[in-house]
């Protein structure tokens, strides 16, 4: 593994991050709103869709996500697109993006995830 920090989503995306911020406030999910401004940015998803802005703010499982843990999913209540967390123990770990133009754009421009797990 690097051990270069990995940049911030919310300094990436500081819109999109405030915009998710506000929609899990709105959810009451408090506790991952807290873990936006701390997210560090792994890598885009490598499935080229035109589509998909996916991102992963945490290391890759090597197989299943509940191999690394309790996991779970949040579907947040956003005007645009689809935004889903995929949490492992309660830590965001990869941000599903779908129909997101703006965010794919963005996301585009900076590397997929690079495994550095072994």
């Amino acid at each position: 593994m690097t051990d270069e920090p990995r940049p911030l989503v919310a300094e990436l995306f500081p819109d999109f991050a405030a915009e998710i911020v506000a929609a899990l406030i709105l959810d009451a999910e408090e506790d991952l709103a807290a873990q936006v401004p701390h997210l560090a940015f792994w890598g885009r998803c490598g499935c080229n869709d035109d589509f998909c802005a996916s991102f992963y703010a945490g290391p890759r499982p090597l197989g299943r996500w509940s191999d690394d843990g309790d996991h779970d999913n949040v579907v947040l209540a956003v005007e645009r697109g689809m935004v889903v967390f995929d949490l492992v123990d309660r830590n965001i770990r990869y941000v599903e993006v779908l129909d997101r133009p703006d965010v794919k754009r963005l996301v585009d421009s900076l590397p997929p995830l690079v495994r550095d797990r072994s």
